[in-house]
C-alpha cells in the first residue's frame, strides 16, 4: 500500500488482524493507550476488536504492506460513524 503524505484514515475497531511492515517512511498508529510511530524495516500488529486509526503524517508519504487475517473487508473493518 502506498499512503499520501498527511493522510489520515478514518478509525476503525476491525474484526480482524492486522500485521503491517513499514517499507519506506513512517506510518502513525494511534490506539486508545496512546500513538506509535512505524518507520521503514519496522512492523506493527493491531488485533480485532482494539480500536486503531493509521496516518502518514510525514509529506512523503508511505509504503508498506497490511495482512489482514481474516482479509479485509468493509464490512469487517468497522470504520467510525461518520466516514
Amino acid at each position: 500500500m502506498r499512503s499520501p503524505g498527511e493522510w489520515q484514515e478514518p478509525g476503525q475497531t476491525p474484526a480482524f488482524d492486522d500485521f503491517t511492515v513499514v517499507l519506506s517512511g513512517l506510518l502513525c498508529v494511534e490506539y486508545h493507550q496512546g500513538t506509535l510511530d512505524v518507520r521503514a524495516g519496522q512492523a506493527v500488529v493491531a488485533r480485532r476488536g482494539e480500536w486503531v486509526r493509521y496516518s502518514t503524517p510525514e509529506t512523503e508519504g508511505a509504503e508498506y504492506i497490511a495482512v489482514c487475517l481474516p482479509a479485509f473487508s468493509m464490512e469487517t473493518v468497522h470504520r467510525d460513524a461518520g466516514r
